[in-house]
């Protein structure tokens, strides 16, 4: 048996009557990805057989479609080419792979046995089509935290969701682990990509975006920008599950939004706080926005702005020595009290503090010969 591809100018309506059948793929709903197809009985088929498909009967493979003949549970004929043809018994079986891979054709002859009945009509023949168009719109969600490693926080606990695309790469493959011996009118994708591999491409969507962030170097935040890789790396955690098995290949994921636990956010403000803080730069930052605070609150204290400003020198002298140590290398000037601080007395007369000593180790104002604050001797 065969296809042979037929050459037809008539229109829809008188074509099937030049054959003994005409099966056409009815229309299919967006979730299905195998329907049978519909037998019409043509006029020179006078006394149609349910369940055969007559010698020279035709067969309309639409656009997006492969079709397959089904004998008894068995695939015997395939075509992913869209195009009408006729159903030749006496030929040799052929298949016509159209956009998919030509290593198609190795999974037909593993699967697909062909025989014929030694002129006996089979038990049951069925016209069946796949739908090889991309299914779009596929929600994911991860039901509880899933653990993935970031570069710069280490182990974090994030929740995800999103959708996938995916299509079918290998129509045999799929017909024959769902289909097989049960006969079935219509398959949904809901039917095949169910509770087990939605459960599985959660489970390997969390190693695939570890990869991919390990990969590029990028923290979680970012992840959402890398859609195309982690789909390639989909197909290679789900190949043993999805493709080999069903024929079935990820096509696109996209990200809606990556959160964190309470835990994890946590962990993530302590390292980032860390690294603000061994930032030298940074810290100067800090210490001036401090300081101005410290001035604004100090002219309002109910004791008075001077006594403020005496407590406000006695905290810059222990703060200017621990940042002076923290200073050392940076490339912006560090802080300390004599640049940061007005001197006593001065803020309302306008006097800068000419003439002043100041500690040479740890900055504080000198008025003898050794510092108050830390002991050190001042040269006169």
């Amino acid at each position: 048996m065969g296809l042979i591809k037929a050459l037809v100018s008539a229109t829809s309506s008188t074509l099937g009557d030049q054959f003994k059948e005409f099966v056409t793929c009815p229309s299919m709903e967006k979730n299905v990805l195998i329907q049978r197809g519909t037998v019409n009985h043509g006029k020179g088929n006078t006394n149609p057989t349910n369940g055969v498909i007559s010698n020279g009967s035709a067969i309309v493979v639409p656009q997006g479609m492969a079709m397959m003949i089904i004998e008894n549970g068995e695939i015997k004929e395939f075509t992913a080419e869209s195009g009408t043809y006729t159903f030749d018994t006496g030929s040799e079986p052929s298949i016509f792979t159209g956009s998919l891979s030509e290593g198609i054709k190795n999974t037909f002859n593993t699967i697909g046995k062909r025989f014929t009945y030694g002129g006996q009509a089979a038990k049951d023949q069925r016209v069946y089509y796949v739908n090889l168009l991309n299914i779009t719109g596929n929600k994911f969600g991860s039901p509880q935290p899933k653990k993935i490693t970031d570069e710069k926080y280490g182990m974090l606990e994030v929740t995800f969701f999103g959708e996938y695309s995916f299509k079918v790469v290998d129509p045999i493959l799929l017909v024959n682990s769902v289909i097989g011996a049960n006969a079935k009118d219509s398959v949904t994708y809901d039917e095949i990509v169910g509770s087990q591999l939605q459960t599985k491409f959660v489970e390997k969507l969390t190693q695939a975006i570890s990869v991919v962030m390990r990969k590029h170097k990028v923290s979680f935040g970012d992840i959402g920008l890398y859609n195309t890789d982690i789909s390639d790396e989909m197909n290679v955690c789900l190949d043993e599950a999805w493709k080999q098995k069903y024929g079935l290949e990820i096509t696109d994921v996209a990200l809606g939004d990556i959160n964190l636990t309470d835990d994890s956010m946590k962990k993530v403000n302590k390292v980032d706080e860390a690294a603000i803080f061994s930032n030298k730069n940074l810290q100067s930052g800090l210490m001036a926005s401090a300081s101005a605070d410290a001035l604004r609150n100090a002219s309002s204290n109910e004791n008075g702005a001077m006594m403020g400003f005496m407590g406000m020198n006695m905290a810059s002298g222990a703060a200017g020595a621990m940042m002076n140590a923290a200073n050392q290398g940076s490339d912006v000037p560090g802080y300390s009290p004599a640049n940061a601080q007005p001197e006593m007395g001065t803020l309302f007369s306008g006097e800068t503090g000419k003439n002043k000593k100041y500690c040479t180790n740890c900055g504080s104002e000198v008025t003898g010969k050794f510092c108050s604050n830390c002991g050190t001797k001042v040269e006169e």
